[in-house]
């Protein structure tokens, strides 16, 4: 049994408001302090996604009318059909700019937001994260127009925006800041002679914007002055800002960050801090609370400074400020920055205080005091979360798309532990036109030990099928004793990623596929209209001739099902018979056959074969029982077009995903002789991810040889150069401007005799 872990905060001068009240509002909904003078009654959610649904969600609880936004490609969006009202902010693609995408304005655009509020008759706008959450010309026009802003004022996100004068304006309350130098318009040469004193390694860092673009460390002196020149261009393009400065590199550094809650009145008080040191090239991926690393002495001094640091601006309302640590030197902390905003991750803090986030930032933009003192704060047990992300991280983490053909999220709540922040639903299309993350999954123990294991088989029943997630990845992280033990850097990740392999099928899972095909009488899984169970085809008439099972005069036949996946053939025989509950049952027996090529030569090596006993139970919408042996264990299977979208057909589908209780993986259904030999003659170019057609090299028909360019497709900022696999006429599907899921036949360039 697992002891439980309770951390009462002490109350500190720094940190604490002289008048108590209770912040906790129960299922009755909210009550405003006397002599409040802002009465919110509805909220426009100015984001999209699992933080808009979870902003909704409060309001609803609240009593509040929401108000949703959203853009032509969000017009099904889970938020929209989850607010009282939703109201479009477009645009349609420019004619004149075939090349816009839908996020280039909508969520975007100042006016068009504020105009939304306005029609809406909205109190107040709450902003999420991202997008306009920081932009302090945002915060203005509310003001102007007579809007609530649901966050700090503009004054204080300004100046906690640019980090050069955040890293003035804490310093004068005392808050420590990495050594370094910071101020305005400090040119190369000036940072060249600072460097020396700083003391290498330095890290590079711009004034404006966030998420590690445009930072660099640098060990060696000598590669200093290019690296200034890199970092400019960077800051340059991403923020439209060259300002940089320099800091000293913190060794084994960990990234800890403190939320912070502050009202009109001049209270502050912090709810304990968010351990963020796993993050991939500065992307937080999980995050958890509270932080391992720190005594009690320190967490007390570290929320001090927090709180020092919001007063230093004005800060009202929710925010978090970002600290480095020292792995080797767990009382050293400094100020990194802070986010005048409610943070990805604020669930863990929820999870160990029982506070929301979102009710007590609407309470403070009402006006209201703070309800609680410093000492009245308690953490209780352990919280961690993953973050979803549409990304491959067997293919360096490129981002990935197309359509969610299956899903299976955790139970929640209850004696669970878990909480799933999710805007995840079947059919949702999956493109590259916001960010990647789709979800985030939390659990919560008494201690930490009981939360990783708690959120490693939560996010093994978080199954994502028709879109390639960081799921398995995710879950492997878990698993690393540096993890287990806490010896966390933000490099560790990094680290992982570049020795990490997706994690193998087991036979289990081409079991699952070759009885599936044999259930749906060798047709895919059936259309969403249907009722989606999965049985075995049977003959109305009784005929045995028209049965999927494999039956024949003298006996049954096995059913065969040949599948291919990364250069591997599994061959999958299923010797078996139908119950009037229809379940299969029988044995399945499974071949591996591996393509190896040595030099001009290749062959096939055949595997030893795996066999069991198997009763294959469908338990409707692609979830399969599986008992082998007398061993349960639960499957979902999916069945999908040859490229984007849910397979609906009447024939065998191409593609099949399936996820059991290791991983998640897809499998292609081997092609006849004939197939085979056909495409041979053809060469298929395929999007490696989603994003956009920026230029077409070729023309329909035209003779190409192999190598030359034939499709451009951007993603992420990055162009990606598709060229022709052999020589032929090229077949092409796209233009520039079309967008492409990933696996999306772009063209084809076939073999065939000039006339």
């Amino acid at each position: 049994m697992a002891s439980s872990t309770t951390v009462s905060l002490p109350a500190d001068s720094a940190c604490d408001s002289g008048d108590t009240r209770d912040i906790s509002s129960g299922e009755g909904g909210t009550r405003a302090a006397a002599g409040t003078a802002r009465p919110i009654r509805t909220v426009l959610v100015a984001n999209r996604g699992e933080i808009a649904c979870r902003v909704i969600s409060t309001l609803r609880r609240l009593g509040i009318r929401s108000v949703a936004i959203y853009t032509d490609v969000d017009a099904d969006a889970a938020h929209v059909a989850l607010a009282d009202t939703a109201i479009r902010v477009g645009p349609p693609v420019p004619a004149d700019d075939p090349m816009a995408t839908p996020s280039a304005k909508g969520y975007l655009d100042i006016d068009a937001v504020v105009a939304a509020a306005r029609q809406a008759g909205a109190d107040a706008v709450h902003p999420g994260y991202g997008f306009l959450s920081e932009n302090q010309d945002f915060a203005a026009a509310l003001v102007e127009a007579g809007i609530i802003f649901i966050g700090p004022p503009a004054s204080a996100i300004a100046t906690m925006g640019d980090k050069i004068t955040a890293r003035a304006a804490v310093g004068e309350r005392d808050v420590p800041v990495v050594p370094g130098i910071s101020r305005p318009g400090l040119t190369d040469d000036e940072l060249v002679a600072a460097a020396g004193d700083i003391g290498f390694p330095v890290l590079i860092k711009p004034s404006a914007g966030g998420g590690g673009k445009g930072m660099h460390r640098v060990d060696d002196p000598a590669a200093l002055p290019a690296a200034l020149v890199t970092a400019r261009r960077e800051a340059a393009g991403a923020f439209g800002d060259d300002t940089l400065f320099l800091e000293r590199f913190v060794d084994t550094p960990r990234h800890i960050e403190v939320q912070v809650l502050a009202d009109e009145h001049g209270s502050v008080i912090h709810l304990g801090e968010r351990e963020c040191s796993l993050q991939r090239r500065h992307q937080k991926v999980i995050e958890e609370a509270p932080s391992a690393l720190l005594d009690e002495a320190t967490r007390a001094r570290i929320g001090a400074a927090a709180c020092d640091a919001a007063r230093s601006v004005g800060y009202t309302g929710a925010g978090t400020v970002e600290f480095i640590v020292s792995a080797h030197r767990p009382d050293e902390f400094f100020f990194m920055e802070m986010n005048t905003r409610l943070q990805v991750e604020h669930p863990v803090t929820e999870m160990v205080t029982g506070l929301d986030l979102v009710e007590q930032q609407i309470r403070v933009a009402r006006g209201e005091r703070l309800g609680v003192a410093q000492h009245e704060v308690i953490l209780s047990g352990h919280a961690i979360e993953a973050r979803v992300y549409a990304e491959d991280p067997a293919a360096g983490f490129l981002p990935t798309g197309g359509t969610v053909i299956a899903l299976e999220e955790p139970e929640t709540g209850g004696s669970s532990g878990v909480r799933v922040d999710s805007a995840l639903v079947r059919g949702l299309e999956i493109g590259s036109d916001y960010d990647p993350m789709l979800a985030k999954v939390i659990a919560h123990g008494d201690d930490r030990a009981q939360a990783l294991e708690r959120l490693d088989r939560a996010l093994s029943q978080t199954r994502v099928l028709g879109v390639v997630t960081n799921i398995d990845f995710c879950r492997h992280v878990l698993q690393r004793p540096e993890v287990i033990e806490a010896r966390l850097d933000t490099e560790l990740l990094d680290r992982v990623a570049e020795e990490y392999a997706a994690p193998t099928p087991p036979p289990q899972a081409a079991a699952v596929v070759g009885l599936s095909r044999v259930a749906t009488g060798r047709l895919g899984v059936r259309d969403s209209a249907s009722s989606g169970e999965v049985a075995p085809h049977r003959d109305p008439d009784g005929d045995p001739w028209r049965e999927s099972v494999g039956w024949r005069i003298g006996g049954r036949s096995p059913v065969i099902t040949r599948l291919t996946r990364d250069g591997e053939v599994y061959s999958v025989a299923a010797d078996i018979a139908s119950t009037a509950r229809g379940e299969l049952t029988g044995t399945v027996t499974v071949t591996l056959k591996t393509d190896t090529e040595t030099g001009a030569a290749s062959a096939q090596t055949t595997n030893p074969q795996w066999s069991s006993h198997i009763r294959y139970r469908p338990d409707g919408e692609g979830r399969v029982r599986l008992i082998l042996d007398g061993v349960g264990e639960q499957w979902s299977v999916a069945a999908a077009a040859d490229g984007p979208g849910r397979y609906s057909g009447t024939e065998d589908p191409e593609i099949w995903w399936v996820s059991g209780p290791t991983g998640t993986w897809q499998f292609r259904q081997a092609r006849t002789l004939a197939d085979d030999a056909a495409a041979d003659a053809v060469g298929d170019i395929v999007s490696p991810m989603p994003g956009t057609v920026v230029a077409v090299g070729v023309s329909d028909g035209q003779h190409v040889t192999a190598g030359t360019a034939v499709v451009v497709v951007e993603a992420m900022k990055m162009e990606h150069t598709l060229t022709a696999p052999l020589d032929g006429h090229a077949h092409v599907r796209v233009r520039v401007g079309d967008k492409v899921a990933a696996g999306q036949s772009l063209a084809t360039i076939a073999i065939r005799e000039e006339d």
